[in-house]
């Protein structure tokens, strides 16, 4: 499989809710132990700094959101409920804290890596979700604030196929339960339900 361009910094450093649905299509890689993993991104949720209640950063500045704070382009990986890790670029200037969460992946390479990892669920569920494509890339805590547009990161974004507004559906982020409104209900989840049958073709002409 060809190596597309890494997406730069100047891609992240945007508003979130457009790079949430650019990511779209792009696909996240991590080279482990000299294997390349990847997949193409077909899910997303932008977060969008202190004012948005369902951002871990409307309690300001901590530990653990220090690094949205920080630079655009930096992986921001944090763990919840208990046993998942969750994949998070930042994005927009410093100190705006902003972060687009990517939530599910059509895995593309290092196929039987994942199937070790998820391969006890059927294939369509080995990476539909945020907790899921992290195992199946084998991401943790030690991937958090890494910068993920320099030319020898292990962790990154290619530029991928291009995904058409007709296949891409909007709606109110998951698991904001207790969150108030607008910010529970905002439809700032993106997804990308793709035909097999196009996806089959472009994923063929990336290739090429």
């Amino acid at each position: 499989m060809l190596n597309k361009p890494r997406l730069s910094r100047s891609f992240f450093d945007r508003d979130t809710l457009m790079v949430a649905r650019e990511l779209l299509g792009c696909k996240l890689v991590h080279i482990e132990n000299g294997k390349k993993i990847s997949g193409i991104i077909i899910e997303s949720e932008g977060y969008c700094g202190e004012t948005d209640l369902g951002c871990h950063a409307k309690a300001g500045r901590t530990k653990r959101t220090s690094v949205m704070y920080g630079p655009p382009g930096f992986s921001f990986v944090y763990f919840t409920y208990g046993n998942h890790w969750m994949f998070n670029t930042v994005t927009r200037e410093v100190d705006q804290p902003e972060a687009v969460l990517i939530r599910g992946i059509i895995p593309t390479e290092g196929i039987d890596i994942i199937e070790s990892r998820r391969g006890k669920q059927p294939r369509k569920l080995w990476t539909d979700g945020p907790g899921k494509l992290a195992q199946a890339l084998g991401l943790n805590g030690e991937h958090n604030n890494l910068d993920l547009t320099t030319g020898d990161a292990t962790l990154f974004i290619e530029k991928g196929i291009s995904i058409p507004n007709r296949f891409v559906t909007t709606s109110p982020r998951i698991g904001l339960y207790s969150v108030p409104e607008p910010w529970k209900s905002i439809p700032w989840r993106y997804l990308a339900k793709l035909p097999e049958e196009w996806l089959s073709k472009n994923l063929l002409e990336e290739h090429k």
